[in-house]
Order: C-alpha cells, then sequence, then structure tokens
C-alpha cells in the first residue's frame, strides 16, 4: 500500500485535491474534491495505470456534486426521451449516479458525449445499466440487493484489495498444483482447488442434479478458512449450484464472474432450493446464503484483467456456451505458470453467442471438458440440426400433437425460442419453470449475444425473445388450460434432464397419445430419468411431489436433435486445443464419462504429442 501512495504521490499534484484513496476489489478508488480534476483527468490517469498496473477510478467527493433532485432533472434534459429512462437512483457511497435504460446506448451518446455531459453538468459518476426487454424479478432483486447493501460492499471489496496488495512473501519454492473435488471422469459437481504457497482458488463449485452429489471437501487439501477467491464459469447448476453452501459454512470472500452469471445463478440456485422443499430432499443451504453470494460477487468484464489474490491474475473469455459463459484464463506469479480452464465450450457457430475464444498469449496448462469428447461423439451440423427440429415440430402440429421439450432454462430454451421465430413458426409456444425468467435476463445483457442478434436487436428492433408466439404459463391453472386444450402447440419446460419441475407433469399428461412428441434437446445424464426414455423404456418411473414414485406408459413419439448441444463435439474440442494461440505443455481432460475423457486425453496426445492426463476424482496433481 505505501508503495502504491508514494506512486500516486509523484503522479497528482495538490491541485488535485484528493479525499480519499481507498481498494475496490483489484480497482484503486480515488475521490476528489476538485471539479476540474474530475472532469479531465484521463491523461493522468492512464501514466498512473501504466505505471502501476493496476485499474484505477476518479469519482467526485459528495462536496463537490450537484444536488439529487436537480441532477435527476439535469440528466433527464440531456438525455433524448426514447432513451426509455426507467429509473435514476444514487450511491452516494461510490460518488454515483445509476441510470437504467432501455437503450443505454442513447445515454452513452456518440462518442460517449452524452455521458461526459451528465458526469461533467452533474459532477456524478454515471453508472449506465440496461432495462430487461422482459420484466425480470431476479435481475430486479439483484440490482436491489447491491444497491441497499452498497455499504457493505464497500467495505467488503477494501477489505479484498488489501489482501490483494498485501506484500508478497519471500518464497523461494514456488509451485502450483491441482486438486480435482469434482467433475472428473464424470459430468457434475465439477469443482477444483489452485493452490500455491500464497492463494487457495476454487474453479467451479457444482452439484450433480441428477444424484445429488457435492463436491469432496472433507479432503485435507481444501479448507475453507484458507480459501481467498471462487470463480465460476458459468452458471449451470453442476458448476455453480454449491457456491452458497460456501457462505453457508462460514466462506467470506469473493466470487469472481460475468454479471449475466452472476444472475442466472442466483435464479437457478434459488429454483434449486425450492426443488429440494417440494421434494422432501435435504436442501444443502438456505435462500439467506444465495443473497451472500450475490454480496459477495465482483463482475468481469470479458477480456478484464484483474488481480484476484497477490500471486494470481485472473481474465475471462467468452466461451460460446450460455450466456455470460467464460473461459477462465489464471496468470500465476510473475510468469510462473499460465492455466486455462474452459468450463463448458462451444467452438462452433450457434444462433445465441459467437464460438469460443482462442487467442490466448500464454497457456501452459489447458483444463478442458470432455463432454462429447469420445471418439463417437460427432455431431450433426447446424443446419442439419435445426431442420431436423423444424421437421420434427412442423409434423406433430400437422397431425394435431403437442411437443414437448425438457430444457434446461438457461441457454438451450433460448437457442430454441431462436430458432423457432427465426422459422416463423405460427404455433403457440408455451414456457414454464425459469424459461421465461432466463430469457428475461438475456435480454438484460444483449450485449454478450451473436453479433447477428445483437444488430437484430440494436439496429433493426428485432427481439426474437419477444416473438408474439411465446407464452408464459405461472400457475397451474394455465397449464392445466394447456394440456386439456385441443390445439396443437409446443411446451419448453424444465427440468432438461426430467428430474423434476413442470416437464414432468405435461410428461404424464401427453404421454399416452400417440399423436404427441418427446423431444430431447439436451445431455440427458446417465441414471436421469431422460436417458432411461432416451434408451427406450416405455415404462417409465417418475418420482412426484413427497417422493412417491409412478409408472408412466410412453405411448407418444420420442425423438432426439443432436447438435444443438452447447458442448462442443470431438472435432470441436481438437480444432479449439489447435487453434489456441498458445500452445499448451498440458492437457488435462475433465467434465465427461470416464470413456470420453480417457478416449480425449489418448487422442489429445496422440495428435499435439505432449502430455495429456483424464484423473481421477481426488487426484492432486502438480502443474507447476
Amino acid at each position: 500500500m505505501n508503495d502504491i501512495l508514494k506512486e500516486l504521490q509523484k503522479n497528482l499534484s495538490k491541485e488535485a485535491q484528493i479525499t480519499e484513496v481507498k481498494f475496490e476489489g483489484p480497482e484503486i478508488v480515488l475521490y476528489t474534491k476538485s471539479p476540474e480534476f474530475f472532469r479531465d483527468h484521463d491523461r493522468i490517469v492512464r501514466e498512473m495505470v501504466s505505471n502501476l498496473k493496476k485499474r484505477i477510478e476518479i469519482r467526485p467527493d459528495l462536496s463537490i456534486t450537484m444536488d439529487m433532485e436537480k441532477t435527476k432533472k439535469k440528466i433527464k434534459e440531456i438525455v433524448p426521451e426514447d432513451a426509455g429512462i426507467r429509473e435514476i437512483y444514487f450511491e452516494p457511497e461510490m460518488g454515483k449516479v445509476v441510470i437504467e435504460s432501455q437503450k443505454p446506448g442513447m445515454v452513452i451518446g456518440k462518442g460517449g458525449e452524452t455521458y461526459k455531459k451528465i458526469k461533467n453538468e452533474t459532477l456524478w459518476l454515471p453508472k449506465i445499466e440496461r432495462a430487461p426487454a422482459i420484466e425480470s424479478a431476479i435481475v430486479r432483486a439483484v440490482r436491489n440487493l447491491l444497491h441497499t447493501e452498497i455499504d457493505y460492499r464497500k467495505k467488503f471489496l477494501n477489505s479484498i484489495g488489501q489482501k490483494i496488495n498485501a506484500p508478497k512473501k519471500e518464497i523461494t519454492d514456488r509451485w502450483v498444483r491441482l486438486s480435482c473435488l469434482g467433475g472428473f471422469r464424470e459430468v457434475g459437481r465439477s469443482a477444483m482447488l489452485v493452490e500455491t504457497p500464497e492463494s487457495n482458488v476454487l474453479l467451479d463449485c457444482g452439484v450433480n442434479v441428477a444424484s445429488d452429489n457435492f463436491p469432496y471437501f472433507e479432503v485435507p487439501e481444501f479448507n475453507i478458512e484458507k480459501l481467498d477467491a471462487v470463480v465460476i464459469s458459468h452458471p449451470h447448476l453442476d458448476h455453480c449450484g454449491y457456491v452458497p453452501w460456501l457462505y453457508e459454512n462460514g466462506y467470506t470472500g469473493p466470487v469472481y464472474c460475468t454479471a449475466p452469471t452472476r444472475d442466472l445463478m442466483v435464479l437457478l440456485c434459488l429454483d434449486y432450493v425450492d426443488i429440494c422443499h417440494r421434494e422432501g430432499k435435504k436442501v444443502p443451504y438456505t435462500k439467506k446464503s444465495v443473497e451472500k453470494v450475490v454480496k459477495h460477487t465482483v463482475t468481469l468484464e470479458y477480456g478484464e484483467v484483474s488481480d484476484m489474490t497477490t500471486d494470481i491474475r485472473l481474465t475471462l473469455q467468452p466461451a460460446g456456451h450460455l450466456l455470460g459463459s467464460a473461459l477462465v484464463h489464471l496468470h500465476v506469479g510473475d510468469g510462473l505458470h499460465n492455466i486455462l480452464y474452459t468450463g463448458d465450450l462451444l467452438y462452433g457457430p450457434s444462433r445465441l453467442f459467437e464460438p469460443a475464444y482462442t487467442n490466448f498469449s500464454r497457456v501452459e496448462t489447458l483444463i478442458i471438458e470432455s463432454t462429447y469428447g469420445g471418439s463417437s461423439d460427432l455431431k450433426p451440423t447446424r443446419k442439419e440440426a435445426e431442420e431436423k427440429l423444424m421437421r420434427i415440430v412442423n409434423e406433430a402440429m400437422a397431425r394435431g400433437g403437442k411437443v414437448l421439450i425438457p430444457s434446461f432454462a438457461v441457454g438451450r430454451a433460448q437457442e430454441i425460442m431462436c430458432i423457432l421465430a427465426a422459422n416463423d413458426f405460427k404455433y403457440p409456444v408455451y414456457m414454464e419453470g425459469m424459461l421465461w425468467d432466463a430469457t428475461a435476463i438475456h435480454t438484460a445483457y444483449p450485449e454478450y449475444l451473436s453479433h447477428y442478434l445483437q444488430k437484430q436487436i440494436f439496429h433493426f428492433g428485432k427481439n426474437p425473445f419477444i416473438a408474439d408466439i411465446f407464452k408464459r404459463i405461472t400457475i397451474a391453472k394455465e397449464r392445466e388450460v394447456v394440456i386439456g386444450s385441443p390445439d396443437p402447440c409446443v411446451v419448453i419446460a424444465t427440468s432438461g434432464m426430467l428430474v423434476g419441475g413442470p416437464a414432468l407433469e405435461y410428461l404424464k399428461a401427453f404421454a399416452s397419445d400417440k399423436k404427441n412428441t418427446l423431444l430431447f434437446v439436451g445431455y440427458q445424464a446417465e441414471g436421469s430419468p431422460g436417458r432411461r426414455i432416451q434408451k427406450g423404456w416405455r415404462e417409465t418411473p417418475i418420482s412426484s411431489v413427497g417422493g412417491k414414485t409412478r409408472t408412466i406408459n410412453m405411448e407418444m413419439t420420442v425423438d432426439t436433435i443432436e447438435g444443438l448441444s452447447g458442448h462442443s463435439d470431438r472435432k470441436q474440442l481438437l480444432s479449439f486445443v489447435s487453434r489456441l494461440a498458445s500452445r499448451p505443455d498440458r492437457i488435462i481432460c475433465n467434465h465427461g464419462d470416464g470413456y470420453a475423457t480417457l478416449e480425449l486425453s489418448r487422442d489429445l496426445h496422440k495428435y499435439n504429442k505432449i502430455e495429456t492426463l483424464a484423473p481421477r476424482l481426488l487426484e492432486v496433481i502438480r502443474l507447476k
């Protein structure tokens, strides 16, 4: 801290009138009483950033800011009416005015001119947030919680910053090792611990929803009191569903992820708690702990380099898997070792996202998913998959049937929506479960979508998620109307593996009619009801509320669409590795059934002539 203060003093004159210097996580924040310095500090800050290798933000001391009511009026005068401002509120603890708008680009203005005018005339630091095109209770709740807890957040972020910038220990023998706590030679409960002499960082922290298995946290390597940080690659429950358990059991440190991942993680974890209650299962954490996750989350943009501990620097890059999903790059020490953890990735085309990022300057250890890494795991093209989907759906509509699509709430459902909307589908598409809420969150973060969708939304005003064909089901009575109606329709409902959720209720109602179709569009884990039906079981035991089991006789058509997965197939995984800008020294395969991880590991070694591993659960590997 002293070194940083000395460097700041070298760059700043007394005219800057700095009243406070604070750490906020990886950032340094300076508060100024000088209106001139607040308005025009870009050159000086660039020099400080270059010298310190730290992100720096200049904020106003409250003594110079405009009155709040006058500021609101001034903003409404400056910003065009059709920007669709929903809310203006203040975070005085941070010198910020928050402007929530349906069109943030208009609040920023061409070349940032509108943003600068708000800042220069009100002397508040504007913070622009996008209002979802579909009102989202989760986005609203998360933003409200962060706003009401702003004082706690400021202190929390300062404490993180103090730890990150603490003096480095004198260590002669530096090393890096990896503990496999979940998601190795299996799909589900992904969790791994990266350890150095100075840091303990957990990458992902999931649950296996099909079997209710959790990561191995009772091992000697894991100590929750020594845990410095958690990084979440994306918000599917098998990667994030156990994070609240950490806060339930005493963890008070940060969780790093993108903003969409944070919001979707909250949605899925809250739903997981509700499902556990409904099915009479033991709940591993309370909803209060989900709130704690929000309070302790540090969100990063793609490509933003952030100090995470005294010796680890974090960068997130697009993974192509789902909204906000990220490849996790860790730069350990002063160039000691670089780790790239893919989480789940798609290195190929989709309607929702661009393919996974590959332009990493240094990667020594690559940890890559193997869900479809087996020698026979080859998908049809995206075009073929979409054509098959539309053919099956249209055939069912023609014979007066109903199509049930069990879907994960996040990712697959929105992909199906985009395909149906793009093909001018005319029949009603009913959505139940978290699908609508997850879709609403997608409308809050369109900048994370594919370039094509961004162009459609921003330039042509065509948002597929708000097309008229999509209807929300909110209560059981509405579901009964859909079930009882003789009219053909499509139903997209959770859960994707038929483990629970409203999809089961539709299945019970639709299964006996040969006109209807059950259409799988996503991965079905071994042991799940979805996998059993997929294998051809015509009599399927399904758990109901209260733990009772009912057998369903399957008369409806069952089909599967391959090629719509958010995961890469074997060819895409091999291609991703070959296209990496930096050739890794070692590749570790995880997140796949035993055969898939072993076959991918074997062939990556064969094609790349480098060390490859497919470790078992509980193995510990020295990386450096």
